[in-house]
């Protein structure tokens, strides 16, 4: 394994009434309710916060790669993710459609740095072969 340019650290415990997950910075320090429980509690679930993490990664892919083509962007990125059965194990399984909005480019150019950016992101390399992933772009 290569050196890691940075490591962050979080940490997260559940009973059943329901858990927390928070980072060693404090940044992130959330209630976490599965959604699929009746409960009158508020919170997060691992599957909001994947969104937020696919979201913010793929679109700095994006302009990471719009910079390296000497492009000036603007973008936006939502994450859609799925929870359903997995009928292989009789467990769960997530899937994932990203909407990709991009300004300042024309479709040609938006196609191609979406694919970099898909090809170019840690999120979409770690859940390659393991997640059905879609991913939309337009043009605005």
């Amino acid at each position: 394994m290569s050196k890691a340019l940075f490591t962050t650290v979080a940490t997260s415990n559940n009973t059943p009434k329901g858990g927390y997950v928070k980072t060693e910075d404090g940044l992130i320090d959330l209630t976490l309710v599965n959604p699929l429980m009746k409960s009158d509690k508020t919170g997060s679930n691992p599957e909001q916060l994947f969104a937020a993490g696919y979201a913010s990664c793929f679109d700095g892919a994006l302009n990471f790669v719009a910079m390296k083509k000497k492009l000036k962007i603007e973008s936006k990125t939502t994450a859609e993710i799925g929870f359903h059965n997995d009928s292989a194990d009789k467990g769960y399984k997530m899937s994932a459609v990203l909407h990709v909005q991009l300004k300042d480019v024309s479709e040609e150019e938006a196609e191609a740095l979406v694919e970099a950016a898909h090809q170019f992101c840690p999120f979409s390399k770690a859940i390659n072969g393991n997640m059905d992933v879609e991913v939309n772009f337009e043009v605005i």
